[in-house]
């Protein structure tokens, strides 16, 4: 259904989807979008290209504030005499990690259009179950947003270009959005991001199984690695036996969590409502009509606010948005230009 941009005064842009991905018939199936990234030859193309972003790959262990650390790899250009390269900082979706294809993807043309790239992880992603005691859980924003800062600070002179995929899309227009950010945010790009938990939540319970499938796999396999990391802390086997999201994420929030509730934990981190109105740099989301994730109708739920521009496709799924094998998305052009645009009204 056609959104009124009386919904807000954000920018609901139709056009730009259209001329953005137009892509031909062989790439307009949702779900051949949203699993593409990882069907073979995908993820080894990806990483071909992606070969001088992981050559130049450091990890940093980020410092963020009461305890927590967070894993992250920089990929920073060493050519001496340059300008100095802004930074772009990149967070993956819910069980993904810093090698998710489609963080590879973007931080490969950013890294070869003068960024320097960070991809963080959040934490229990990738292969950091044993850094921090605490479980994940979707309303640790704090910890991302020290994050922001201990980057900030590692990189005084750098302005900072955050980006992130799905969940990640959402942790960073919460961070974006969040006084303790630091003032060296240039502005946010989300794809697909999360809007309501909630709805979502409903969406993958109603849509197919395939996703119901992958997630419960994933996040199994992620509850064993943190009880193998922390022995005789954790026990996830009631949850495990369940092997289904709704039940499984009630349990973590009952017994990991201070919430009272699972609907007050997923309003706990939904960006409708007011959540963005205190954007205070400019910010951009994608997402596509055939999401089979994220329902477009949440779009109409958020409140007004100035700096955020919305722009809509037909096609591209959920954090698909390919029209090649291997070669950069759609989404990554599109987080690429917003990064310009960006730049051009950050005030340094």
């Amino acid at each position: 259904m056609p959104l009124s941009e009386d919904a807000g005064a954000w920018s609901n842009d139709e056009l730009a989807g259209a001329q953005l991905f137009h892509p031909g018939w062989l790439f307009r199936n949702r779900h051949l979008q949203t699993m593409l990234g990882n069907l073979p030859p995908v993820p080894w193309l990806i990483r071909r290209r992606a070969a001088p972003l992981r050559a130049a790959a450091t990890e940093l262990l980020l410092d963020c504030g009461d305890g927590v650390r967070l894993q992250s790899f920089v990929s920073v250009a060493r050519a001496s005499g340059t300008a100095l390269r802004p930074m772009a900082v990149l967070l993956h979706g819910w069980e993904g990690s810093t090698e998710s294809g489609y963080v590879m993807s973007l931080g490969a043309l950013l890294f070869s259009r003068g960024f320097d790239v960070l991809r963080l992880n959040l934490r229990d992603h990738g292969s950091t179950h044993h850094l921090n005691r605490g479980i994940f859980h979707s309303c640790r924003l704090p910890e991302v947003v020290g994050a922001a800062r201990a980057i900030a600070a590692r990189f005084p002179e750098a302005p900072l270009f955050l980006a992130g995929f799905s969940l990640g899309g959402n942790f960073m227009l919460r961070v974006a959005a969040d006084a303790g950010a630091p003032p060296s945010i240039a502005g946010a790009a989300a794809i697909s991001p999360v809007l309501d938990p909630a709805t979502t939540l409903d969406a993958l319970e109603r849509g197919p199984a395939l996703y119901r499938r992958y997630f419960v796999r994933r996040w199994s396999q992620s509850l064993r690695r943190k009880q193998q990391a922390w022995p005789g802390v954790y026990d996830f086997e009631e949850m495990l036996r369940l092997a289904q999201l709704r039940g499984m994420t009630a349990g973590l929030v009952r017994r990991h969590t201070e919430f009272p509730s699972l609907e007050a934990y997923l309003e706990g981190y939904a960006i409708t409502g007011g959540r963005l109105a205190d954007l205070r740099v400019g910010a951009s989301i994608l997402l596509a009509e055939d999401d089979p994730i994220i329902p477009l109708a949440d779009v109409s739920r958020l409140d007004a606010s100035a700096p955020l521009r919305i722009v809509r496709t037909r096609h591209g799924g959920h954090c698909g948005f390919a029209d090649s094998l291997g070669g950069p998305s759609a989404a990554d052009r599109f987080v690429l230009d917003e990064f310009r645009t960006f730049d051009r009204r950050f005030v340094r």
